[in-house]
């Protein structure tokens, strides 16, 4: 069934468009146009931030703050060996997902490793990236507090998912 879902949607908006007589094929053009001209904008964003995320885990610093933070999260109920993941995941996703593959291979999904990286992989966002392409693309230039109200959300939804995979 799910994969009849995007061309019934696909054909229900060109019905619906010609309901309506609409250029559908010129809103399609033009949404192309705005969109090559948003990552025209965009791309020097991104870039910077995955080459300083790409420089920070092939450097080894992500090893080398995992391991000073692994008390401290063990303290506060997270395994220390999902400290990396916690790291990396605002920062990279396909970083965060290659360490996630090896809590897997190393732990095993169903372990209680495995669980609390799932959940942390799952319930989490890469901050640094949407913030790279949001902000990039509107009038705030100041970020105040958006990142960092970010970052704590994302370390307190670590804390409570490892909790509540404890006791799941």
């Amino acid at each position: 069934m799910t994969a009849y879902i995007i061309p019934i949607l696909f054909v229900l908006v060109l019905v619906i468009a010609a309901a309506r007589k609409k250029d559908s094929y010129g809103a399609f053009i033009e949404g192309s146009r705005s969109a090559l001209s948003l990552m025209a904008n965009v791309f020097p964003y991104l870039l910077a931030v995955l080459v300083a995320v790409e420089v920070f885990r092939q450097s080894g610093v992500s090893v080398y703050v995992s391991r000073a933070a692994a008390p401290i999260l063990g303290r506060i109920g997270i395994p220390p060996e999902l400290t990396e993941l916690i790291i990396i995941r605002p920062l990279s996703g396909a970083g965060a997902l290659a360490v996630l593959e090896n809590i897997f291979t190393q732990y095993g999904a169903d372990s209680f490793v495995g669980k609390c990286a799932s959940v942390i992989y799952g319930s989490s966002e890469t901050v640094f990236y949407i913030a790279t392409i949001y902000f990039s693309q509107s009038n705030v230039k100041k970020l105040g507090y958006a990142v960092p109200v970010a970052l704590f959300a994302t370390f307190a939804g670590c804390i409570i998912g490892c909790a509540v995979a404890r006791v799941w």
